[in-house]
């Protein structure tokens, strides 16, 4: 991926970028800042183009899966509209389907209770917390039953009790739903919390260095920010990173 090509600010942003996630994964993307994870998930989710190379999701092109909303999207701020109730923000996407009322409606209450906040509906989102206007947020992003979510720091403004609690919700809400999650962040315990696979990009252009098996298992809770395996695993990520960050063994990797 090139920004600006053939001119005095050309950036090489991603280069011999290779990796399949399966479905109901959660992958994790971890780099130093400008290592182009950001650019990576706004490629699959067709919010801007590659100048070379193919994204496909769920076997179509990338513009195709957008057109078919077959994704869903979340950020580090919630982006939602101050206007609309929290209930009429997570049924925008299902406005923009063609959904009727009632429809609509259910579906609001049904996320609503996914995420915890059953009696929120009618609140303006001003009246939530970060951590509650996030859970909405989640709710507005998979209101349509999306197969995969895409996430860019969606917990990085958040306090650590908050960020802890919120991604314990993640990861229950994702085994209901078997949403598949590719998931951007600076955290290595975050990733490591949350992940089956963690992917670790070099700076410059931005390669991927490493992919990681977190090998975690599904039920995964407090207890397991305490286990040896969990700090295995971070200590494991975070030499991968600082081998990334010398410039060791740079490749592009297709898994499974």
């Amino acid at each position: 991926m090139v920004f600006n090509a053939e001119t005095s600010g050309q950036v090489d942003a991603l280069r011999d970028v290779d990796l399949t996630v399966d479905p109901g994964e959660f992958v994790s993307l971890i780099g130093p800042s400008g290592c182009g994870k950001s650019t990576l998930l706004r490629l699959i989710a067709n919010l801007i183009e590659p100048t070379a190379g193919t994204v496909l999701v769920n076997g179509k092109s990338a513009k195709q899966a957008c057109a078919d909303q077959d994704y869903g999207m979340a950020f580090q701020q919630s982006g939602l509209f101050d206007w609309r109730s929290v209930a009429k923000n997570i049924e925008l996407p299902l406005e923009l389907k063609g959904w009727d009322k009632a429809k609509r409606a259910a579906r609001s209450q049904e996320m609503l209770d996914l995420v915890k906040l059953p009696d929120r509906g009618a609140h303006m989102p001003w009246q939530l917390s970060g951590g509650q206007q996030q859970r909405i947020a989640i709710a507005r992003a998979l209101a349509s039953h999306p197969p995969l979510l895409l996430m860019d720091e969606p917990f990085g403004a958040l306090d650590e009790m908050t960020r802890e609690h919120m991604q314990a919700e993640l990861l229950q809400i994702c085994e209901v739903t078997n949403t598949t999650v590719v998931f951007v962040t600076h955290s290595i315990p975050e990733a490591v919390y949350l992940s089956d696979r963690v992917v670790v990009m070099s700076a410059g252009p931005g390669r991927i260095t490493d992919v990681i098996d977190v090998g975690l298992g599904k039920n995964r809770d407090e207890d397991t920010r305490e286990n040896d395996s969990f700090y295995k695993k971070i200590t494991e990520v975070r030499e991968a990173l600082r081998g990334a960050e010398l410039g060791d063994g740079a490749r592009g990797i297709e898994d499974r």
